[in-house]
């Protein structure tokens, strides 16, 4: 199968990656609605790509409210295997300071308004003890290495739901279970993912260190709010620099594991009892295992 890369991006990413004006423009049908908005299919650095802002152009949607089911169908629709996201975040340790690239390899989900599955309608019970392509994040961690860049890639996400920021005693609560960042849209966009067996990571963009962290005396919240702004910049124009460098990587040599194959153990209802209607709203993510004798 040929490499095709979608890029699910944070507030801005795509002019960092300098992808304005470039591309053509898709807005598809999806069985779960609208897309942020417009995909925007083409080659960056000799790389078929796919890049779809998860909040939509000016950030229309929070991260409850963000079709994460209509975006990652679109980008399977769209011929895409594997998945780069960005997400800003909030670092819950010392020792990962503000602008400081992670690719976090597990997450704890504390979302409960999301729809997080493709399959209301069947049962399918995908893996997730590892939530992030372990392949894929090594890709993205080499290509930090070769640019002698230091990125962590062993960190826990802290999934909330938002869309207000955590109070300081759920800050402290989250660094007391050992995690390390805390966002709000890793879920159930790496659910998801692996639902339509995307080889997906995540690009953590640290902020700020949240609110477990006292502020200095007589700091300003005007003052607050230009350096949050000002390191949103910043680090997002990093996450941009480690995917460009990532990207030939993935394409010049393929992925295989388990993220290709997470439902050929994970559909558990009878082929037989599909429904007709089911099978054909789902064939982008199901069509290899309903052979045509059943459909």
């Amino acid at each position: 199968m040929a490499v095709r890369v979608g890029i699910i991006g944070s507030h801005g990413l795509e002019q960092f990656l300098g992808l304005s004006g470039r591309l053509e423009s898709h807005t598809l049908e999806t069985p779960f609605g609208p897309h942020a908005g417009p995909l925007f299919s083409g080659e960056l650095d000799g790389v078929s790509v796919v890049y779809v802002s998860r909040h939509g152009q000016g950030h229309l949607f929070n991260a409850t409210r963000a079709p994460y089911r209509a975006n990652i169908f679109a980008l399977k629709q769209l011929g895409v295997t594997h998945v780069l996201a960005t997400s800003t975040v909030g670092s819950l340790q010392e020792f990962l300071p503000p602008l400081q690239l992670v690719i976090p390899d597990q997450v704890i989900d504390r979302t409960y308004r999301r729809p997080c599955t493709f399959y209301d309608d069947i049962a399918v019970h995908v893996e997730l003890g590892f939530p992030f392509c372990g392949t894929l994040r090594q890709v993205l961690s080499h290509a930090a290495t070769a640019s002698g860049t230091a990125v962590p890639s062993q960190a826990t996400y802290v999934c909330v739901e938002g869309p207000s920021l955590s109070t300081r005693a759920e800050s402290l609560l989250y660094r007391a279970w050992g995690a390390d960042l805390v966002g709000m849209t890793a879920m159930p966009e790496a659910r998801l993912a692996r639902e339509a067996e995307l080889h997906y990571a995540v690009v953590a963009l640290p902020t700020d260190h949240d609110s477990w962290q006292a502020q200095p005396p007589g700091q300003e919240e005007e003052g607050l709010l230009s350096r949050l702004s000002h390191n949103i910049q910043n680090v997002t124009a990093k996450g941009a620099a480690l995917i460009r460098r990532a990207l030939p990587r993935i394409a010049e040599a393929p992925l295989a594991c388990r993220c290709d194959s997470a439902l050929a153990m994970a559909l558990w209802t009878e082929r037989t009892r599909i429904p007709d209607e089911v099978r054909s709203r789902l064939r982008p993510l199901l069509g290899r295992y309903l052979p045509p004798n059943v459909v």
